[in-house]
């Protein structure tokens, strides 16, 4: 079954982890200038990390915390939560398809760009503590805000962009208030820096007449559009990318580092190595375990790897190694004022679906542009955390058994307990698991016990399955989760590379 699993990611995966996201690519570039960049005087740590790939692959480690967490939550939360309309990437669209809308909502786009939502955005609502309590109860084990989307407005205190959250608009460090409020309760802090993408985000030619005036040109904001696009430009573009990571990096001590599609470009590599090399030796002199969170193989090794939905996850089987799927709460990644959001079933469900093909699930929430976090929100998320307070022990710190379904159940590994968890309490009052009959498995069932419930219910084991009689009342709402003894259980497997060897994905090109 292990060298099934091992021939399957290695051979039927590559093209999966290759595909290209449109709109969501970095700048087109050279060597030349690439190499200018990496070679800019941005400060380099001393460590057993080099910039080489051979380097961080021996000496990377994936943490174990994050193999353990299962449960993480982010949120995107910027200008574009202010408009509210469409989706996140309202900058590009409101030069563009959206270029009528916005003039009639808000004024000619040579009166009101995009830079004059920045007044708006106070954030009166936003409270650090209150929204980390708020991932506490809901079960996370890490947060990871995006300190800063694809519209180049930074969300921390930055000496690098002056277009910054601690400068203008709510005028506070909302990655550092963050930082400190998520680990005062205990869990893992990262950020989502999607930066890359912002020198061809905005394409004022696409979709738009002629003769629209636009703020794009105007000199004094050009350190914000970056629509001024020549060899020099791009170079000190590159230049600030790395100098903003290495900024997050030593400011708040990232237990996370994620980036978006826009860095898979193999011609990045110089960069990408620079600052993975620094980051993970910082974090040996800081005594931290950290880890690069990566989607595609932007990364060759030392990430994570992360899944955009869960259509671009393993569908129906177990991934070996460190992985994630990030997937929203509502109907788009920024708030939208016709957002539709899902509620706690849904998420339980998606949760148990992704833990037993041996992944973690970063969730992410959209609060509106002045900081407030919406009831549909928070009552989704209390109602995961109270899920999480009786079944988490078939979550947290579990692995993928040999298969990871069996119909509707879903199972999950804890050193020598297999964890049955059913997506519905059963009418007739007993449920039986195929999988664990005598014909299939040639283990004995020595107990059963049900997670909040009795330790000890009455089971029966024979060659069509293994038939568990339950209490009358379920323990909670959802899933409910079977402890069962006796099922001989494979140990964790050892996290495998994003690419397998001799499997490195071309570049990725225009």
């Amino acid at each position: 079954m292990k060298h099934f699993l091992f021939v399957l990611f290695g051979l039927g995966m590559v093209a999966l982890l290759t595909e290209r996201v449109e709109g969501q690519d970095g700048p087109p570039t050279t060597p030349e200038i690439v190499n200018a960049a990496a070679a800019a005087q941005t400060p380099t740590s001393d460590g057993p990390f080099q910039p080489t790939w051979d380097s961080i692959k021996q000496n990377y480690t994936v943490p174990q915390w994050f193999i353990d967490a299962k449960f993480g939550i982010t949120m995107h939360w910027g200008l574009y939560s202010v408009p509210a309309y469409h989706n996140e990437w309202y900058e590009k669209y409101m030069y563009g398809v959206f270029a009528d809308w916005h003039a009639q909502n808000f004024g000619p786009q040579d009166k009101f760009g995009y830079k004059d939502f920045i007044p708006m955005f106070t954030g009166e609502k936003f409270n650090a503590d209150d929204w980390a309590t708020l991932c506490k109860n809901a079960g996370a084990m890490y947060v990871m805000p995006t300190c800063e989307h694809h519209d180049g407005f930074s969300m921390w205190d930055s000496d690098i962009n002056r277009w910054n959250a601690a400068k203008m608009g709510p005028k506070q460090d909302i990655i550092g208030e963050l930082a400190a409020a998520v680990r005062k309760q205990g869990m893992k802090f990262g950020v989502c820096n999607h930066s890359i993408e912002h020198y061809t985000f905005i394409n004022p030619k696409a979709g738009v007449k002629p003769t629209l005036k636009t703020d794009l040109d105007d000199p004094a904001t050009q350190d914000f559009y970056w629509t001024d696009h020549t060899d020099a430009t791009l170079q000190k573009f590159l230049e600030d990318w790395v100098a903003k990571n290495i900024e997050l990096i030593d400011k708040y001590q990232v237990d996370i580092l994620w980036f978006d599609n826009g860095v898979n470009r193999r011609e990045y590599d110089p960069l990408k190595l620079k600052v993975a090399a620094y980051y993970y030796n910082q974090a040996k002199k800081w005594g931290k375990d950290v880890t690069i969170d990566t989607k595609s193989t932007a990364y060759l090794a030392g990430s994570v790897l992360d899944f955009e939905k869960p259509g671009r996850g393993p569908k129906d089987f177990i991934l070996p190694g460190a992985w994630d799927v990030e997937d929203t709460l509502g109907s788009t990644w920024g708030y939208t004022k016709t957002e539709k959001f899902r509620g706690a079933q849904a998420v339980v469900s998606e949760l148990c679906e992704i833990v037993s093909k041996g992944g973690n699930l970063l969730l992410n929430l959209s609060p509106t542009g002045d900081g407030t976090i919406t009831e549909a929100q928070q009552s989704a998320l209390l109602g995961v955390g109270e899920w999480l307070k009786t079944n988490g022990e078939a979550i947290y710190g579990t692995h993928a058994w040999t298969q990871y379904a069996d119909g509707d159940i879903r199972f999950t590994v804890k050193g020598d307990t297999l964890y049955a968890i059913g997506p519905k309490w059963p009418t007739g009052g007993s449920v039986t698991i195929p999988a664990l009959g005598t014909s299939k498995v040639p283990d004995k069932v020595t107990a059963v016990g049900l997670l909040g419930g009795p330790d000890n219910l009455t089971f029966s084991q024979d060659e069509q399955g293994l038939k568990v009689e339950l209490p009358g009342t379920q323990p909670g709402k959802f899933a409910y989760a079977l402890k069962i003894s006796g099922i001989k259980t494979n140990p964790p497997g050892p996290p495998v590379p994003a690419v397998m060897p001799g499997k490195e994905a071309p570049a990725i090109t225009d």
